[in-house]
């Protein structure tokens, strides 16, 4: 595995090929990657993260009918013209923001096989040096340095590092959970073990796998060697917990900041209305029409009027 003192990682790879099910119809046409988080796409956002964290060369992964992806990180000659034309300079700025975050690339997943089998698809982009992963459902808010947390100790250590997040041991079978030993280093522990979407009472630990992975260029002989897992798809929590039985080193980075998960209707609306409440232009007039819409709701279990 990478060892202590290696490059540095550079690039960051995106998977974007997932259908968005979960928020239909609004995603029959449109990729669920670029619904609205007050004014930007939530894609946008963690390209923007990788981007602050030194990784300006990202790759996403993308499927079927995910052509607006690259459309919205491409220029738009006509739009541009028609901004500075109008002299709409704050417009214009936003939309090169969205173009010149980082140099951005593409590649087709062809077949839906999992998580583990999209980061494989990244193979040849990355080549023989360590890389991150960031999942699109995850928003990291801008004041809280996860993702360059995980790149130092990953620069520190070597291996593949994992964000981990307290869900309560309740909430743990929806996600990948961990077992761990304490590590010297505040916030950061050994993994000793991974399982995916465990049963509550059969959970190492309550310790979730979010979204953001930095992983060693090794992973990807071991995803070409992971079978199919848990729903028939080729895992990565699977790759890992491999890389852990031959005892190479992952470390898991426990993350107690804000984190916003648009892949969920109640808590993709949270993350709109807290973003958009902080903001200088709308937060003023929003808290207050907050305010004034609470103190009017109906008691807890009455009916609305």
């Amino acid at each position: 595995m990478t060892s202590a003192g290696a490059r540095p990682a550079r690039k960051a790879v995106i998977p974007v090929a997932g259908m968005g099910t979960r928020f239909l119809p609004a995603t029959k046409a449109v990729p669920k990657e670029l619904l609205p988080v007050v004014d930007r796409p939530a894609l946008q956002y963690i390209v923007e993260e990788a981007a602050r964290a030194g990784l300006g060369d990202v790759l996403m992964v993308t499927g079927r009918n995910k052509g607006a992806i690259e459309d919205h990180f491409d220029r738009h000659p006509e739009l541009e013209a028609l901004l500075e034309k109008k002299g709409d300079g704050d417009r214009l700025a936003a939309v090169h923001e969205s173009t010149d975050v980082a140099a951005v690339n593409f590649v087709r997943q062809g077949e839906a096989l999992g998580l583990g089998h999209a980061v494989l698809q990244a193979a040849p982009f990355v080549g023989d040096e360590p890389f991150a992963v960031l999942l699109g459902d995850d928003l990291i808010d801008a004041r809280d340095h996860l993702l360059e947390q995980m790149l130092a100790v990953q620069a520190e250590h070597g291996g593949c590092v994992i964000a981990l997040l307290d869900v309560g041991r309740e909430n743990i079978d929806k996600y990948g959970a961990v077992a761990i030993e304490e590590d010297t280093q505040e916030g950061v522990v050994t993994i000793t073990g991974l399982v995916e979407k465990p049963p509550v009472d059969q959970a190492p630990s309550s310790l979730a796998i979010i979204g953001r992975y930095v992983l060693a260029p090794e992973i990807f002989d071991v995803l070409r060697e992971t079978a199919p897992g848990r729903g028939g798809e080729i895992q990565l929590t699977d790759a890992l917990a491999t890389l852990v039985e031959r005892g190479e080193p992952v470390h898991g980075v426990v993350f107690d900041g804000r984190r916003y998960d648009t892949g969920d209707k109640l808590d993709y609306l949270k993350a709109v209305i807290r973003l958009a409440s902080e903001r200088d232009d709308l937060g003023p007039a929003l808290r207050s029409w907050l305010h004034e819409f609470v103190s009017e709701l109906p008691a807890e279990g009455a009916s609305p009027s």
